[in-house]
């Protein structure tokens, strides 16, 4: 585990974060939910459950890694039956988001390296997300849905299919397959596998449970920026914690999901790119970028084009966002240097 544990400020020494303020990418402008029409047709590039066809402005450098996507397949992993999945499943926002799908995505934007993580869907059934990272590797690792109950066979097993984490999905209690109290006992457990938790709250239930994740012993992965509430931002006081707890050297912070921190919306995003701009000043060696492809949040898909490009926004600085599309990867989730 001592390749996770990079003191934040001993890499903030080696890293010119004051190259952040002088941009090299252009203002992401002139996107429409529905671009791509006026692309040239070799650059034209259809993707289920994504808008538009055109690529990003943004080049991927090698091994860029999509650090949050998910497979829905229940064709072949049909979602188990209950009646919180029955609520969950009506909630999302999509018809199947296979491997084939997904690697259009990744022709399109240019990302090679992938992990794929369980949806709530299919609650504690890894097999969807198992048969999608071998699909796709040695470029995909996995995130886990488990519960404290799993036996250490099968983490073994998990761990031997790529997993690398197990997720907490409790930002909507109603439709949580896991809880808050599973937390700690399971971030005990899967620390000896060299895994992290990730964890998707809201910024209120950041503050509530901040204790708990403070001592937690293995790393701390928070999705979607941790979530925080706008218009706060990063005024809120959750942002806070998340800082002390990445001053630990052990959180990481997924900049992933642009239309679930914004109240203005595309294709700005601008009091999201506030909050993700804050990540990159404050901690630009614990950041992973992710689609959170196919977007299942969404009735409206977004244009994946634009959701890579505002990543121009947010670090400036070419060898800031190599450090987040590949370098942090390899570190958090042990993709080969």
């Amino acid at each position: 585990m001592s390749n996770h544990v990079i003191g934040r400020r001993t890499f903030l020494k080696g890293l010119a974060v004051t190259a952040l303020s002088s941009a090299t990418v252009p203002m992401v402008e002139g996107y429409a939910q529905q671009s791509g029409s006026a692309a040239a047709p070799d650059a034209a590039q259809l993707v289920p459950n994504s808008a538009g066809t055109n690529r990003p402005k943004l080049k991927a450098p090698p091994n860029a890694c999509d650090s949050h996507m998910h497979i829905y397949d229940p064709e072949r992993f049909p979602f188990p039956a209950s009646p919180t999945l029955a609520a969950n499943t009506e909630k999302r926002h999509f018809s199947v988001a296979t491997v084939s799908e997904y690697r259009l995505l990744q022709k399109r934007n240019g990302t090679t390296r992938v992990v794929v993580v369980t949806p709530a869907n299919y609650a504690t059934d890894n097999r969807c997300t198992l048969d999608a990272v071998s699909q796709m590797s040695p470029n995909a690792r996995g995130i886990a849905v488990v519960h404290p109950d799993v036996s250490d066979a099968e983490l073994k097993r998990l761990n031997a299919g790529g997993i690398r984490g197990v997720r907490f999905t409790v930002f909507d209690p109603a439709t949580a397959v896991t809880r808050i109290d599973m937390i700690e006992p399971l971030s005990k457990r899967v620390n000896a596998l060299g895994w992290h938790v990730q964890i998707h709250m809201r910024g209120d239930q950041i503050l509530d449970n901040a204790d708990m994740l403070m001592r937690l012993p293995s790393p701390v992965v928070f999705d979607h920026m941790a979530r925080m509430p706008q218009p706060a931002g990063i005024d809120y006081p959750a942002f806070k914690v998340v800082l002390r707890m990445i001053d630990k050297g052990r959180t990481w912070v997924k900049l992933a999901g642009a239309y679930l921190n914004t109240q203005i919306g595309p294709p700005s995003y601008a009091d999201a790119t506030k909050i993700a701009q804050a990540y990159v000043k404050a901690a630009p060696e614990r950041l992973v970028w992710g689609s959170d492809w196919p977007h299942p949040t969404e009735k409206e898909k977004p244009n994946d084009a634009l959701l890579f490009d505002l990543l121009g926004e947010w670090a400036p600085d070419e060898k800031t966002r190599h450090r987040i599309l590949v370098e942090n990867s390899q570190v958090l989730y042990g993709f080969s240097s």
